[in-house]
């Protein structure tokens, strides 16, 4: 069996179906964590879903994933803009990472508009809502295949 495929969600998402659902939705994040394990195991990969509000945590999933995992699907959330150490935890990883953002960044206030992520992201998934993080499954899933 292929090695997971790490999902990792920065702070605040932990409050999705909560948190503006104007802008996110109202989806739970255990809603789509389920809904990443379904559609990864329909296309043969396991999952490693997790979220942290903790900057260091999620720097420790990525490096975790450098041995565990064959791609990272990332939603920095809020680190997206301002995360140094996960920028560069990022550049360590070799394999296919995708950045992922439930809302249209480039539709809100300019603040949203400059990812450091982007910078070394294989892929990148803006908009799609909650629905993004299953098309971002399937897209790894592909990209891992090509490997």
């Amino acid at each position: 069996m292929n090695k997971p495929i790490f999902v990792l969600n920065g702070p605040n998402l932990n409050l999705l179906g909560q948190r503006e659902p104007a802008i996110y939705g109202t989806t739970t994040l255990a809603d789509i964590g389920k809904r990443c394990v379904t559609k990864a195991k329909s296309l043969g990969f396991d999952v490693e879903f997790r979220q942290t509000n903790f900057e260091g945590e999620l720097v420790e999933s990525v490096h975790q994933a450098r041995t565990d995992a064959c791609g990272i699907i990332i939603n920095p959330a809020g680190y997206t803009f301002t995360s140094i150490a996960l920028l560069d935890a990022l550049k360590m990883f070799d394999p296919p990472k995708i950045e992922l953002h439930i809302s249209n960044v480039h539709a809100r206030e300019s603040i949203y508009h400059n990812s450091l992520i982007s910078r070394v992201a294989t892929a990148i998934m803006i908009g799609f809502g909650a629905d993004g993080y299953e098309l971002a499954v399937q897209a790894m899933a592909g990209m891992v295949k090509r490997d």
